[in-house]
């Protein structure tokens, strides 16, 4: 049964990497490091550390099955099979960028260098990478759901998010559209709006009701301070610096978005309105004038192994 297993690897390059692709040799790319001032070591330290693990995980894999190893830059382009069992070696924002290229395919999240990265999403190391496999292949693993959001244009742009979805100006400028929620809807003007999952909501929604507390003085009706369950079957929405003006209003800021009520949003933006998911910038749908767009929960789900 083992030898039938159908392993994906997923890896990230490493800041050494990174750099001696910009500058083409790491002589360069070495020098530029020491005249910035940065710790060179530290560099090396964690792309040697990085390597090994690698180098053991796919040792591990091999003996136990087929195994191909993607980088994280290709994930849009690789054809997963129903059948794979996805291992991902790096930080919590690989495993949220591979979570929304499955499609029910479990992921053994690892941590390879704890000493660095806390890893809230990574729960196994490298020394339990078999134990976590064969609990997979038995069917004996414990798992943990994980909501998508869902991102859809007028013009047949689809987009999925494992964390949240960021509408609004390419740039530092006013996002400006109307709001549908439920009956009701409004003209706004704001820095855009973020729709959070349950395993994004202690991040980037936590800092926008920071904000808003801080300058209101008072916290949300709905107390979000401690996120909501990964696998809870609604998103939140919330808008980021909306601005009152004989135009815009300020009534519809924050809902809950369920299986029966969606938000939907028609774009007043002449150019450079995007929506993009999991803070990925480069791969942003574009909403400008002319687009509707409407945001639910996804039809799918990721599925992480836990320890």
């Amino acid at each position: 049964m083992t030898q039938q297993a159908r392993f994906v690897l997923i890896e990230r390059k490493t800041r050494l990497t990174e750099l001696v692709e910009r500058f083409n040799t790491w002589s360069q790319a070495k020098f530029y490091l020491e005249h910035s001032g940065a710790k060179v070591q530290d560099y090396l330290a964690e792309h040697d550390r990085y390597q090994q693990v690698i180098g053991r995980i796919e040792g591990a894999l091999r003996k136990q099955g087929r195994l191909a190893r993607v980088e994280r830059d290709l994930l849009d382009t690789y054809q997963f099979h129903s059948e794979d069992i996805v291992v991902v070696a790096g930080q919590d924002g690989l495993v949220a960028n591979t979570l929304k290229y499955l499609n029910g395919q479990p992921v053994i999240a690892v941590n390879p260098d704890p000493e660095r990265w806390d890893g809230q999403l990574l729960p196994f190391r490298e020394e339990n990478i078999e134990d976590a496999v064969q609990a997979v292949i038995l069917g004996r693993a414990t798992t943990k759901a994980v909501t998508f959001a869902e991102a859809r244009t007028s013009d047949g742009q689809r987009m999925l998010a494992v964390n949240d979805l960021f509408i609004g100006p390419r740039s530092h400028t006013s996002a400006r559209y109307t709001l549908h929620w439920g009956e009701r809807q409004e003209v706004q003007s704001s820095s855009g709006i973020i729709v959070s999952t349950g395993l994004g909501s202690t991040g980037w929604l936590q800092s926008i009701l920071a904000g808003a507390a801080g300058v209101s003085g008072h916290r949300p009706e709905v107390d979000l301070s401690g996120g909501f369950p990964w696998d809870a079957d609604y998103l939140y929405y919330s808008v980021r610096e909306p601005f009152p003006s004989q135009t815009t209003g300020t009534d519809l800021v924050m809902g809950r978005i369920t299986a029966q009520r969606g938000l939907m949003l028609d774009s007043l933006m002449p150019n450079h309105g995007v929506v993009f998911s999991d803070g990925m910038e480069a791969d942003a749908m574009t909403f400008n004038a002319g687009s509707r767009l409407t945001i639910q929960i996804a039809d799918r789900q990721g599925v992480l192994v836990t320890a």
